[in-house]
């Protein structure tokens, strides 16, 4: 009988369990109360007296590797829970990366600006909240000037002399304040005017604005300026400069592209021209140079703007506005695979 002990204690080393209720019903099997240990206990006064004290040994230690064994395989199968607890089934096969989108006015300012990086422009950028000398005086726009009302512009109650800025034209006054000529740089940013919202306006839209100054700048470099960035981003090269007018440039033009008439967006967005108005352009005002320190005698430089709502509009057949602003992602999902 004792050699059956000796057995049931190889046994119960050897034993492992990979649940909790193995553990339970293996306990039971051995520690219970009509279990192993307890049978063989009650067999203790039937064992002849040399062999109690040697049989009494054998079931101590067969009842003391019972309840080791079991407690140790408790306590190992509560750590691996909480280990999945904290970290999930490590087993299981790993979720498929959701790639994320940019937005489309994303990636057409960064497309308009490695176009005109690649000609030597840099980005300069300045603030939203703007004062009404660089985004109106220091422009050729003096107080009470009329072409103020061309801009709805929204000022800030408690400080008529601060407003949200109608144009990142403010941007390059501070450029110019800081810089000395030559000049050669884009503003990207978020513009705001007081205007009702529609399909095709918004009271908040996004400009790419540029200016080059250096001696001798003519009207022709900023034609070709123009040409480039036309070519470059819609594969288009034919475009036209209407006559205009810009408080802060002298002469002034309307930029226009031909885009053609192959879709019925075509025909719905150029009016049935063929001829899309995508920003404005001129040659900088001497007033401007002069209120920013720089010698209108000396240097001149040209400017222009472009608005990157359209452009993306156009790019991305996008009919409403509103869509780039109203963060639907079933909108912008189907910009995953732009870069």
């Amino acid at each position: 009988m004792i050699d059956k002990i000796k057995e049931l204690i190889a046994e119960v080393e050897a034993f492992n369990a990979k649940t909790k209720d193995e553990v339970e019903a293996y306990r039971i099997k051995f520690l219970g109360q009509k279990g192993i240990v307890k049978q063989y206990f009650a067999e203790f006064k039937n064992v002849a007296n040399d062999q109690k004290k040697e049989f009494g040994q054998v079931i101590n230690a067969l009842k003391k590797t019972a309840e080791d064994k079991i407690n140790n395989l408790k306590s190992e199968l509560e750590n691996n829970e909480v280990e999945q607890g904290v970290y999930g089934d490590l087993s299981r096969p790993g979720e498929p990366v959701n790639i994320g989108a940019r937005h489309p006015i994303s990636i057409v300012k960064n497309q308009i600006t490695d176009i005109f990086s690649r000609i030597g422009f840099n980005v300069s950028e300045g603030p939203e909240i703007e004062d009404d000398w660089h985004n109106f005086t220091a422009l050729n726009l003096p107080e009470y000037h009329p072409a103020r009302d061309m801009q709805d512009t929204f000022f800030i109650q408690t400080n008529p002399d601060i407003l949200l800025r109608t144009h990142t034209s403010s941007v390059q006054v501070r450029y110019m304040e800081n810089n000395t000529p030559p000049i050669r740089t884009i503003s990207p940013g978020r513009v705001y005017r007081n205007e009702a919202i529609s399909a095709r306006s918004h009271c908040f839209f996004h400009q790419v604005e540029g200016l080059y100054i250096d001696k001798d700048v003519s009207f022709a470099d900023l034609k070709q300026t123009l040409q480039h960035f036309t070519t470059e981003m819609f594969g288009k090269s034919k475009i036209r400069l209407r006559p205009s007018y810009f408080p802060f440039t002298e002469p002034s033009a309307e930029i226009d592209v031909y885009w053609g008439l192959e879709t019925e967006t075509d025909y719905k967005i150029t009016k049935g021209t063929g001829w899309l108005e995508i920003g404005g352009c001129g040659m900088v005002d001497p007033n401007v140079l002069e209120n920013c320190k720089i010698d209108s005698t000396v240097y001149s430089g040209f400017a222009f703007g472009v608005g990157i709502d359209r452009i993306a509009m156009l790019l991305h057949q996008i009919g409403d506005i509103r869509l780039l602003s109203e963060n639907d992602v079933r909108f912008l999902e189907q910009f995953k695979s732009a870069l």
